[in-house]
């Protein structure tokens, strides 16, 4: 049953059926298949799967990217990274993954990050000379990258479904991300070499120094995220409302590249995305309630651990799991429809939560890379007005450097513990 489950979901995906409505549809089938509970039981889960306190960041931070992007906060972090690394062979394109990293620490959001640096670098790529593929690719697969750099709304919903701590996580995400950025930017240079690509600029301490000064407000956001969640004063959510007030401070009286008609559309898009968040969401809760009730978890952990016991062998499995999962779900819906799932095998088998969530958001990261779903490609093959296969086909090397990395955080569990055991929590 459990498989016939997933085909449906699958099946309901391919014919265009929006995720959300699958996930129900699903439920409902197969409630009315079994006639286990009443139907009662779909719209009292639709409504306590998205009535959690901790999932109002996810709006939150939404909208704070939104208005980053309009205001002008988003470009003096692209002119910050430029003069940072910009004296390098190709360093527009590393300047992208630099800027995309900083944009990530205040969105936390793939898609949001790509339209926020990608209607900003990349027309400027082209006039450059940068083949417009890759100049798609560099920043899709450098938001894709920056999931890891907290606060990354995958990591805020895996912390709730798995009942650890946000902090923790986020503070996990750090150095995994800081790797995937580097071999973002190594593989760059490799393509600046090949395509004979421009310098943009000598090194200067003095612009640099210009620079972090323009940008220095703008650099306060994820000083005030940081600073109210490991100093206790906030939670993830409540910061993320401080991130929201201070976003629209500086675009409208320090900036003053703030529009008011301009927050009417920043708001009406928020509502847009988090309704597909929250929708996914909710849909998720009403199946992960119905496979809970079938024992489809201790099903799923009995059966892999009758084929194997090796640790890093099951490892392997659930990373091949969540990466299928990410071409054909949305993050939010693999995380909710999938993690309760494989949680009993986890901790059976002695994997750190904390641990298994960085695992699980580079594999779903690399999963928005890859048709049929791949939001974050299509994002930025619309940016850049290059068909998406193209762009794909461009792709891939940087996609297989951040499939390198899953493995390489997945068997060396410091890279995601080491700086989380260091703190006194």
């Amino acid at each position: 049953m459990e498989w016939l489950i997933f085909g449906i979901i699958i099946l309901l995906t391919v014919i265009s059926v929006p995720i959300a409505f699958g996930l129900s549809i699903t439920t409902v089938i197969f409630l009315l298949w079994k006639g286990t509970a009443p139907l009662s039981v779909v719209p009292l889960n639709l409504f306590s799967g998205a009535s959690s306190f901790p999932l109002l960041a996810i709006p939150l931070f939404i909208l704070a990217g939104g208005l980053m992007e309009t205001s002008g906060i988003s470009l003096r972090l692209v002119n910050l990274a430029n003069s940072l690394v910009g004296f390098v062979r190709g360093g527009l394109a590393m300047v992208t993954v630099v800027a995309t990293m900083i944009q990530s620490e205040i969105s936390g959001s793939s898609v949001a990050d790509a339209a926020a640096i990608g209607n900003v670098v990349i027309p400027a790529m082209e006039k450059r000379g940068y083949p417009r593929a890759l100049s798609a690719a560099i920043v899709s697969n450098a938001a894709s990258a920056a999931i890891l750099i907290p606060p990354s709304i995958p990591m805020i919903i895996y912390a709730w479904m798995a009942e650890v701590s946000v902090a923790k996580l986020f503070l996990a995400g750090f150095l995994p991300g800081f790797i995937a950025g580097g071999c973002m930017m190594a593989l760059s240079y490799y393509y600046a070499r090949k395509y004979q690509l421009p310098m943009e600029q000598k090194f200067s301490l003095r612009q640099v120094g210009t620079t972090t000064v323009q940008a220095f407000w703008a650099l306060l956001i994820p000083i005030v995220i940081w600073g109210g969640i490991f100093l206790g004063i906030a939670t993830a959510t409540e910061v993320a409302a401080l991130a929201v007030i201070a976003a629209l401070i500086i675009g409208a009286f320090i900036y003053r590249e703030l529009p008011a008609r301009a927050i009417t559309r920043i708001l009406r898009d928020t509502t847009g995305q988090t309704g597909v968040i929250m929708l996914i969401v909710a849909s998720s809760a009403v199946l992960g309630w119905f496979l809970t009730s079938e024992q489809v978890p201790q099903k799923l952990a009995r059966m892999i651990l009758e084929t194997t016991s090796n640790k890093y062998l099951i490892l392997f499995f659930l990373n091949i799991f969540f990466f299928i999962a990410g071409m054909f779900l949305h993050s939010a819906a693999a995380i909710i429809l999938v993690v309760p799932i494989v949680m009993p095998l986890i901790r059976q088998i002695g994997v750190d939560p904390i641990h298994f969530g960085i695992i699980v958001t580079i594999n779903l990261g690399v999963g928005q890379q890859t048709p049929p779903v791949a939001t974050v490609l299509f994002t930025t093959a619309a940016i850049a007005r290059v068909p998406f296969w193209e762009v794909f086909k461009t792709s891939w090397p940087y996609t297989a450097v951040l499939a390198l990395v899953t493995l390489l955080v997945t068997y060396i569990p410091w890279i995601s513990l080491g700086v989380v055991d260091l703190v006194k929590w």
